[in-house]
């Protein structure tokens, strides 16, 4: 078996959980970072990791011979490293999202195909049982065709949060609020679930953070090409924090939901996963009563595991089998896109007060893409 020799790029809290995860799986190897500055900080996570500190992301591929980089820098920040490591040859996982605007995102997706690496996306959440179990049903025609489709994920972030890090809740800096950094995982499951989208009509505001630019609410209507209809309402006001949740419900009138974040909020590095991710409906004829059993496996599963890093194991061990059988991992950068440009298409609804069409294109506008309406 193949040990996969693999490098973090951008040291902050998230790659924390992506360090762990590295040492949990047998094949894969932490050997080198990368972070834009050499502070105590860095120093304390090269030595707990037992990897090389380098200020040069060529080099660092080059002289390890590195088959994976992670990038882990904040979201407008992914576009030049994610570049920098496909040149150098290696393969590339990015933090969702893929980037905070659509130009961004489509040349890491030009450069990795030009260089001949794989790219993909993280959205570890698509490892959760109750959602794969949504997938299969949907998949086996349980509920028909996947007519009607709801994101509801109500959190809270309070100012100590946005105080943690100097990037946080500007727009240059993170490139957005909920929207680009606490919903891409409900958005692209929402996706997975119900397809291509035809048209979204979006607002969003900043209802009671005052103190950030960005965005910390946002709802949205969708029209998918399958002819579906969907629902989006996405928060960061509700203090402590409630849920977050993606529903589908089918032509056959059956219903599949999954609560995948209960309690306060996950905040990487900040706290845990409070409550275990479980499927919250399920109307499958036929199946009704297996519910009770899956929330029990599922919540037995949670206490035994550490939740902020087993299912980012699991991912980067569907990159690393991608890699071995040449084919494409799950969530590619393109899957990655898609999730990018439904929130532009909400930040543009915003701003021109009326749907927008897709597929989407990036404008060379000064609003940032819609942003600064």
């Amino acid at each position: 078996m193949k040990t996969y020799k693999i490098a973090i790029i951008g040291c902050g809290k998230v790659a924390h959980l992506h360090a762990k995860a590295i040492k949990n799986i047998s094949n894969a190897k932490l050997t080198a970072v990368w972070n834009r500055q050499y502070k105590e900080s860095v120093e304390n996570f090269t030595v707990q990791f037992n990897a090389k500190f380098y200020d040069n992301i060529a080099i660092m591929i080059h002289e390890n011979d590195i088959d994976l980089a992670i990038v882990c820098t904040p979201h407008p920040f992914h576009k030049d490293v994610a570049i920098e490591a496909a040149r150098a040859g290696a393969n590339v996982l990015v933090e969702k999202p893929l980037a905070s605007t659509l130009e961004d995102c489509d040349a890491i997706i030009n450069e990795c195909k030009n260089a001949g690496v794989r790219l993909g996306v993280i959205s570890q959440r698509r490892w959760y049982a109750p959602v794969q179990r949504i997938r299969q049903a949907i998949d086996a025609g349980k509920i028909g065709t996947p007519v009607l489709g709801t994101v509801n994920m109500l959190g809270w972030r309070d100012r100590a949060y946005y105080d943690s890090d100097p990037w946080r809740g500007t727009w240059d800096m993170e490139g957005g609020g909920v929207l680009v950094n606490q919903a891409p995982h409900q958005l692209d499951i929402l996706l997975w679930y119900m397809g291509e989208i035809d048209e979204v009509y979006g607002i969003w505001s900043n209802l009671n953070h005052p103190y950030i630019e960005v965005e910390d609410t946002a709802l949205a209507i969708i029209k998918f090409k399958n002819g579906g209809i969907g629902n989006i309402i996405v928060s960061n006001s509700q203090k402590p924090g409630i849920y977050g949740k993606v529903q589908i419900h089918g032509s056959n009138g059956a219903s599949v939901g999954v609560q995948t974040d209960g309690g306060a909020m996950f905040i990487a590095g900040m706290s845990s996963v409070l409550e275990p991710p479980v499927n919250d409906l399920w109307t499958v004829p036929g199946e009704e009563e297996m519910l009770k059993d899956w929330v029990r496996e599922d919540s037995e599963l949670f206490e035994r595991i550490d939740p902020t890093v087993y299912y980012i194991e699991r991912q980067l061990e569907d990159f690393m089998q991608a890699l071995d059988e040449n084919r494409e991992p799950l969530v590619t950068g393109t899957i990655g896109r898609k999730t990018v440009e439904l929130f532009t298409a909400i930040y543009r609804s915003t701003r021109d007060h009326a749907p927008v069409k897709f597929p989407l294109k990036f404008e060379n506008t000064v609003d940032m893409d819609g942003r600064l309406h």
